[in-house]
């Protein structure tokens, strides 16, 4: 669990209720007109900038690793690829048949590398499926930026729909109350869209992005030296690259 995300989604719509109901009531902010045209109308905006698919896939990929800490340290990936490079200096390649391996995608090199296909083929299979998790990712980030820069934009069209609706009808009180909910409400819908749950989740998608790039990026460079039958000690030293001086300092200790 990404217990930041959580803490901060949670936190933040907290917040904006405890305000609310510091002088009114939750009810007061709710108006179906006012919804219907921000989240129905930024849904089918999205849908008109991005594919069915894209728009599917990001929700799906948003929702499984936004709240989810599924990147393994590279502190812990280094690790295991100096056990994996002592066992392929002392019985071979297929020594690591038996050999217990947690990242999936380490695993995936492992495998490549035991059935003996050509370090070149090894390595194209492995940055193809970096660029392809990378470009997910880029997907995902772009949709839920598209989202935040419609939400907003919708708000403000409700917005002079509630106006115009107002204005018109200024000579029945009865009909101002509601067209200035709907006014207002749709530009706080917008925002709320925007600030509190697309833009966060974009930063979030980049911000895995990144991980997720520097943890493949190392088991590519991590099976390229097994193949090569580097020392363990001189393959955890180039690996030492992808670590901040705190992990490092880490991996020192642990080492």
């Amino acid at each position: 669990m990404d217990i930041a995300t959580l803490i901060g989604l949670i936190s933040a719509i907290a917040i904006i209720a405890t305000a609310i109901l510091l002088e009114s009531s939750l009810l007061d902010f709710f108006n179906i007109p006012g919804l219907a045209i921000v989240i129905v109308g930024t849904a089918f905006v999205t849908l008109m900038k991005y594919r069915l698919g894209s728009v599917a896939s990001s929700f799906k990929l948003a929702f499984s690793t936004v709240f989810l800490d599924r990147t393994e340290s590279p502190v812990v990936l280094i690790q295991q690829v100096r056990v994996l490079s002592g066992i392929v200096r002392k019985e071979g390649i297929l020594g690591l048949e038996n050999a217990e391996i947690d990242d999936p995608f380490l695993q995936k090199g492992v495998a490549l590398c035991i059935d003996g296909h050509a370090p070149e083929f090894i390595e194209e299979i492995l940055i193809q499926d970096l660029t392809q998790s990378i470009e997910r990712y880029e997907v995902a980030e772009r949709v839920f930026k598209g989202m935040a820069e419609t939400a907003p934009g919708l708000g403000m069209l409700g917005t002079l729909v509630g106006l115009v609706q107002m204005l018109k009808n200024m000579q029945e009180p009865s009909s101002v109350g509601p067209a200035m909910a709907v006014a207002l409400l749709t530009t706080f819908y917008g925002a709320f869209i925007a600030q509190v749950i697309a833009l966060p989740f974009a930063e979030k998608l980049s911000i895995k992005a990144m991980d997720e790039h520097r943890n493949m990026s190392l088991v590519i460079t991590s099976i390229q030296n097994i193949l090569k039958g580097q020392n363990p000690k001189v393959i955890s030293e180039v690996l030492a690259s992808y670590l901040s001086p705190q992990e490092r300092q880490r991996s020192t200790v642990e080492g």
